[in-house]
């Protein structure tokens, strides 16, 4: 059984969700309840494999978690989703004997875990964190993607060009490597420092690293 509760958003599209996942009906509702009654879309599920066939990927937001629950556990949806390349950050809400495995959760990528019982503020201090945390995310990249798109667009030669000056090649180290002329190579590097939205060369190497990071 899925329970969901939605807040209307005058951006549905961009606002994040809270996904809240719990085989215990008491705990899931009220969860549900305190998310809502502070402006956060929640959908929540009774079980990871609820959620999965529900889930898309694009969906900006955190995962809250409980780690224990029949069948899939927190931990194995979590596994399940650093397999998928999921970014969503995730919230482990563990019981006292639980501490173990949110530790393992951590290093497997968790975003926090915050152990029952738990003050209400606790819990949404620590979403918000994770709510950023997915924007920052998101917004890298979107940064990188758009970046690689510009790369897309550059010709053969001017990614050459491109190429040796972020090495840090002159004008006519790059037209004596390629034969060109040093006027050949200048509108080259023009082109290349348009396309490339670039706006010095300092700024054209680092859009060249933001790629590299993303490797």
């Amino acid at each position: 059984m899925v329970t969901r509760m939605a807040i209307i958003s005058e951006s549905p599209v961009t606002k994040p969700t809270v996904f809240v996942i719990d085989d215990d009906d008491g705990m899931r509702r009220a969860l549900s309840l305190l998310l809502s009654t502070v402006g956060y879309t929640t959908s929540a599920f009774a079980n990871p494999g609820d959620f999965l066939a529900h889930f898309d990927p694009d969906t900006h937001g955190c995962l809250l978690l409980d780690i224990r629950m029949p069948g899939m556990s927190g931990l194995e949806l979590q596994q399940h989703l650093n397999r998928t390349g999921s970014m969503i950050p995730v919230i482990f809400i563990t019981g006292h004997g639980d501490v173990p495995m949110a530790v393992q959760a951590m290093k497997e990528g968790a975003f926090e875990f915050i152990q029952k019982p738990f003050r209400d503020q606790d819990l949404l201090d620590r979403i918000n964190h994770a709510l950023q945390q997915d924007a920052e995310n998101r917004a890298s990249l979107a940064r990188r993607a758009d970046v690689a798109r510009r790369l897309e667009s550059l010709t053969p030669r001017e990614r050459q060009v491109m190429a040796m000056v972020v090495d840090g090649a002159a004008n006519k180290v790059i037209a004596i490597d390629l034969d060109l002329s040093e006027r050949t190579v200048e509108i080259h590097r023009a082109k290349v420092m348009e396309k490339m939205g670039a706006r010095s060369v300092a700024h054209l190497v680092k859009l060249q690293l933001s790629l590299n990071k993303g490797a």
